[in-house]
């Protein structure tokens, strides 16, 4: 499967969000949103106002990984404001089931979310209902943190236990992403990348993005 870099914008400066876009969308076709509650994790982020205000001005994908509780109460806001995929915790509500068929029913692409702390045994009962895995490499809530490497086992854990059952679903690792750990992550059968510092921490976002991609050792993947 081939690789993608997905930016986040948590990490590009929040007075000049589209111009981060802009920069970066002739190099990826996805970017990446870390809706944040400041309850389910500790800091408050942006919410669905920032991704309407942005879906006009780019035809990427819109990634929106919604690190919030009871997530099923809001998907129909983000939905409306022009996501195309969206990701939530199995921890942030006993109904991760309901909102995963709720994003499908809206012709979206669903994630399930897992956190460090959680075994990735969670998301194995969800494997035949979603588009794509997001491993929480970080512990969530905050840019910039370095990536936890037992994370990684659970990547090889959840690529094997995909293998077996004959799917070929995406895992995107989110968190500690940079030149270095980029190599363990795709060698451990991740696929999908979210970069924020790494990429608009960058002196040049573009050159980034294209040394993330050399170092994973592929070519950016298709929509």
């Amino acid at each position: 499967m081939a690789i993608r870099i997905a930016p986040s914008l948590l990490s590009a400066d929040f007075g000049c969000f589209r111009s981060a876009l802009q920069a970066v969308e002739a190099e990826v076709d996805i970017i990446h949103f870390d809706v944040m509650d400041g309850h389910f994790v500790p800091n408050l982020t942006f919410g669905p106002a920032l991704i309407a205000a942005l879906r006009p001005s780019t035809e990427l994908i819109f990634d929106v990984h919604l690190m919030i509780e009871r997530p099923e109460a809001s998907l129909e806001r983000y939905i409306e404001a022009g996501a195309d995929r969206i990701a939530v915790h199995v921890e942030a509500t006993p109904h991760v089931h309901r909102a995963v068929t709720a994003i499908k029913r809206a012709g979206k692409l669903a994630g399930a979310a897992v956190n460090p702390g959680t075994p990735v045994e969670a998301v194995f009962p969800l494997l035949g209902d979603i588009d794509y895995v997001l491993v929480m490499t970080v512990n969530p809530g905050f840019g910039g943190q370095a990536l936890i490497p037992s994370t990684l086992k659970k990547v090889r854990a959840l690529r094997e236990r995909l293998s077996a059952e004959g799917r070929t679903l995406p895992i995107m690792v989110d968190g500690g992403i940079d030149r270095t750990t980029i190599r363990a992550a795709k060698a451990s059968g991740a696929d999908e990348f979210v970069a924020g510092s790494a990429v608009f921490g960058a002196e040049d976002p573009v050159h980034a993005i294209r040394a993330l991609r050399a170092a994973a050792g592929g070519v950016q993947g298709n929509p």
